[in-house]
């Protein structure tokens, strides 16, 4: 079984070369402000789920016999408000400043889709504690990290400088890099994309 992944996100195509997960990757490309306009008040975590869902059902309109892969990361600040990725580095100062000393959610779900429609789905939650970032703090990392953020929701790349945000992180590492990717190679392996 050929496994797709429906995305172009550097994160989750490292993830499963780092796995040895054999796959292609493809561009899927969804709407994504405007399903979180049309979902405004909905969960975190149904926003993640849809935006997977649909990223696996276009891959799958493309390649209808493979396995499809859909995944999307979302953070939500502790009054449930959804940061969008930035559009300009004032824009990601401005959410550095949001995060600074607050812990914030973040979803990472996948849906694997097969023959136009949606045949698995997995969604995992992390909490991450921000610390208190001074504004001398913000401008130096963002002097490092713009525009390279540019595609990141929450302004960070936790496996490089975006560590620095942090005085504690609950939750699965692979879910914070942007996929539940243990959950998803299970489910690989009973479709025989790789051996079990």
């Amino acid at each position: 079984m050929k496994l797709v992944l429906a995305s172009q996100s550097a994160s989750r195509r490292a993830m499963l070369t780092a796995a040895g997960v054999p796959f292609e990757a493809i561009a899927a490309p969804v709407d994504e402000s405007g399903v979180k306009a049309a979902m405004a008040g909905a969960a975190p975590r149904d926003v993640a789920d849809t935006l997977a869902e649909l990223k696996a059902l276009k891959g799958s309109a493309l390649r209808p016999e493979a396995l499809v892969v859909g995944s999307d990361s979302i953070v939500a600040l502790a009054d449930a408000r959804l940061l969008d990725k930035p559009e300009s580095r004032e824009q990601a100062a401005t959410h550095l400043r949001m995060m600074s000393g607050t812990r914030v959610t973040l979803v990472s779900a996948a849906v694997v889709a097969q023959d136009g429609r949606a045949v698995w789905r997995h969604v995992a939650e992390a909490r991450l504690h921000v610390r208190a970032l001074s504004p001398d703090f913000i401008a130096t990392y963002l002097d490092a990290e713009w525009p390279a953020i540019a595609g990141c929701v929450g302004c960070f790349r936790i496996e490089g400088r975006g560590v620095q945000l942090f005085e504690r992180v609950e939750g699965d590492h692979f879910t914070i890099l942007g996929m539940p990717l243990l959950p998803l190679l299970a489910y690989c392996r009973t479709r025989g994309v790789m051996p079990s």
